[in-house]
């Protein structure tokens, strides 16, 4: 009998070594003082719980450095200060043109309100399912979270897309007081639009009526408090922004006219006359130039 024990409790020691391999990793503690910024990290294919990653290397882009969206800056601002106060708030939606400084007056918010408690969840669309778990995680905690999706849309069909909704509005289970939602994107209602869905509606009297498909996608959008919109620079606010740039790099105020020309020919070829392109051509400029002085 005693080696049958054996024989079993060695079987039975090997198979829990083998589930130990496969099953996931308990994850890692966070380090809330490693960081003012983090990203949220999903388990492993095994559904393992997820974690918060700490940013070491944070943009350090100042909202100073925004030209030309000053009103939309003061909007997101004056609603991220009542938030960092404890005063209500609510949840962003920034839209409208790409390059326009939607991200950037984000990452802006955080570098100028961290000392006040101001903290950043990067979350990728596909990990919003977790919204539950990022919730629990930070709703002990004493800082302010803003949970911040980048260019986010969705497909129909994607799970995160629901699991938004409800954490917005609409769940018998909220996020906590201290975690905001703060998303960017290019799309205003943030799913695909189809020509056929227009076809649906219905004229009841006076009354314009949309067809469902319409009103799914605008729902989303329309649960977050605040919408921001941003739009394409004319030539002079680009060339605004290239000078601004430029002057940043080290550059002179003869230096930067000298560039325009550059400035509109690089806008041209890269189809867009965006804060983001501004900002690569004064890069690309200062840095060729800087080296031709240096030669």
């Amino acid at each position: 009998m005693s080696a049958e024990r054996d024989k079993l409790a060695d079987l039975a020691e090997r198979l829990l070594a083998r589930l130990d391999a496969v099953l996931p990793a308990p994850p890692p503690p966070t380090d809330w003082g490693a960081s003012t910024a983090f990203r949220w990290r999903r388990g492993g294919a095994l559904g393992g719980p997820g974690w918060l990653e700490p940013v070491r290397h944070i943009h350090r882009i100042r909202l100073a450095d925004l030209r030309r969206v000053d009103a939309q800056i003061r909007k997101v601002e004056q609603n991220t200060r009542q938030f960092v106060e404890g005063r209500p708030a609510n949840n962003v939606l920034l839209t409208g043109a790409r390059g326009t400084g939607k991200s950037s007056i984000v990452k802006g918010l955080l570098n100028k309100y961290a000392r006040q408690g101001l903290r950043l969840i990067e979350v990728d669309k596909r990990e919003l399912v977790d919204l539950p778990a990022i919730t629990e995680r930070v709703a002990e905690r004493s800082e302010r979270f803003l949970l911040y999706c980048d260019d986010l849309s969705f497909e129909a069909a994607e799970p995160g897309y629901k699991t938004l909704k409800a954490a917005l509005d609409g769940s018998i289970a909220t996020t906590s007081d201290n975690l905001l939602i703060y998303a960017t994107s290019n799309r205003r209602h943030l799913m695909p639009e189809y020509m056929q869905e227009n076809l649906e509606t219905k004229y009841v009297g006076d009354e314009v009526h949309p067809g469902e498909a319409v009103e799914e996608k605008i729902s989303l959008s329309e649960r977050f408090g605040i919408w921001v919109s941003f739009y394409p620079f004319d030539q002079d606010e680009y060339l605004e922004i290239v000078t601004h740039w430029l002057k940043t790099f080290g550059c002179s105020e003869k230096n930067a006219t000298a560039a325009r020309e550059e400035a509109l020919q690089w806008a041209l070829l890269r189809g867009s006359r965006s804060g983001r392109v501004a900002h690569q051509f004064a890069r690309d400029w200062s840095g060729r130039n800087a080296a031709a002085k240096r030669a």
